[in-house]
């Protein structure tokens, strides 16, 4: 994972990035919303977030009622278009597919955007029932194993800035909110290769992941499993699952 270059300020169009935050305002919590609302959000004034919210309308990303605007279905080609123009998932979905297979449990890619670990392609465990998360799954970077692994490859420098803007929220018992622990949690993972996440999220659920590079040594993002903490108290996942999660990194680093 690599920083964004600087960028000439005359080349960027500010207005696309507006329009861009107008979208991103739009979550769970804030499923519709007024133009006042969404001017609030994205730090814009009423007038403009209007503007915004009205185009959106008129290319059919959003929808509105007169007074609250909601994005359409449309707006998923949009991240639809990252995984089909995207090589890296195409590449490692067979592979996770054979992770799952051999392990009976979910497997993932998974890259950090920002202070958050999406969740690009994964392959189901052979149950009924799988857990984990789905494609375009965000969640907090600590309380999931990715994250560790990904952060792990940070320079010192890098990582305090991260920490820096971090919000360690607490989720459960488990999760680790104290930033030296945290930074210790990090230390360790770049240390072992490898991180296991005990019920940071949800309780019941534990995740092990390591960092995922391609054939010039750069982190591309995170290879990881999720499953049933009673399943794989931390020796038995380090014992039965990390070796096939080794081996599968290994076999997608020679074809990145």
């Amino acid at each position: 994972m690599k920083d964004t270059a600087p960028v000439d300020r005359a080349l960027l169009i500010e207005g696309l990035g507006k329009g861009l935050k107008v979208i991103e305002c739009f979550s769970d919590d804030h499923p519709r919303l007024t133009a006042t609302e969404a001017a609030a959000l994205a730090g814009l004034t009423r007038t403009a977030a209007r503007r915004y919210l009205v185009s959106l309308v008129h290319y059919g990303y959003a929808d509105t009622d007169g007074k609250h605007y909601w994005l359409g279905p449309k707006v998923l080609r949009l991240g639809q278009s990252y995984l089909e123009a995207s090589r890296l998932p195409r590449l490692v979905q067979p592979f996770l597919q054979r992770l799952s297979m051999a392990t009976g449990e979910t497997a993932n890619l998974s890259v950090l955007d920002g202070h958050e670990i999406v969740y690009l392609v994964r392959s189901n465990s052979p149950r009924v029932v799988s857990i984990g998360f789905h494609p375009g799954a965000r969640m907090p970077a600590h309380v999931v194993a990715p994250g560790f692994a990904i952060l792990s490859t940070f320079d010192p420098d890098r990582l305090d800035a991260w920490i820096a803007e971090h919000a360690l929220t607490r989720f459960t018992p488990h999760t680790i909110a104290d930033e030296s622990a945290f930074r210790a949690a990090v230390g360790a993972a770049r240390r072992d290769g490898f991180w296991y996440a005990s019920q940071y999220l949800d309780v019941g659920l534990s995740g092990l992941a390591l960092p995922l590079h391609d054939r010039k040594g750069r982190c591309v993002g995170a290879l990881s499993m999720t499953f049933q903490a009673a399943g794989y108290p931390e020796r038995s996942a380090l014992d039965t699952l990390l070796p096939a999660l080794q081996d599968a990194a290994l076999a997608i680093r020679m074809v990145i």
